[in-house]
């Protein structure tokens, strides 16, 4: 019965002033599982990898259903989640790299982009504007790439003909992820302009 009023329970959706609460600390185990994963992937240590990586992505839908239900939306939250994501992105493509399974340029592009959007927030954070929400398209570019780094480490796990065109079809994941990356970059680059520009 209880559990039942606290779903129905209403919440404030802004995000508040908070610090020390559950979703911002399952948000930060989640970072601090990221160095983790990139240095099993690093080693070939690919079953090892995949079981720290599902267990942070299962807590990364864990952080947000419990910021709602416990009412512990935080601007800090908001601003932890998404460098969480990159920072995944980023290092398990490094990993990738340094393990000899995907090239070289896709972790400089991949670098490049997140470099400029972070240049992007800290430009924003001079007007007192926070990160800027997330589209479709940079949902949609994270969730490819994210589905492409766990087939090339599931790959890499076995040999024989069958992997090695979901191998294939990995890369090309990946490849259309990092297009996607950038086009949403492009639309976050616009909108801070314009941002920037109506405050001006």
């Amino acid at each position: 019965m209880k559990i039942n009023e606290k779903f129905r329970k209403k919440y404030s959706p802004e995000a508040r002033d908070i610090y020390f609460t559950v979703p911002n600390l399952i948000s930060l185990l989640r970072i601090i599982s990221i160095p983790i994963i990139a240095v099993l992937v690093s080693r070939h240590q690919m079953v090892e990898a995949l079981a720290v990586l599902a267990v942070s992505s299962v807590s990364d839908g864990v952080d947000g259903i419990l910021a709602r239900l416990l009412n512990q939306v935080s601007k800090v939250g908001q601003i932890l989640d998404p460098i969480a994501d990159r920072l995944l992105i980023f290092c398990s493509i490094l990993a990738l790299g340094v393990a000899g399974i995907i090239p070289w340029w896709m972790l400089i592009i991949v670098g490049l982009r997140d470099l400029l959007m972070g240049l992007e927030v800290l430009a924003l954070a001079q007007y007192d504007y926070g990160p800027l929400p997330v589209n479709f398209v940079g949902k949609s570019g994270t969730a490819m790439l994210m589905i492409s780094i766990t087939a090339l480490i599931f790959c890499d796990i076995w040999n024989n003909p069958l992997v090695d065109l979901l191998h294939l079809a990995a890369l090309a994941a990946g490849i259309w992820g990092v297009g996607l990356y950038w086009l949403a970059g492009g639309i976050y680059l616009q909108q801070g302009i314009r941002l920037i520009r109506e405050v001006r």
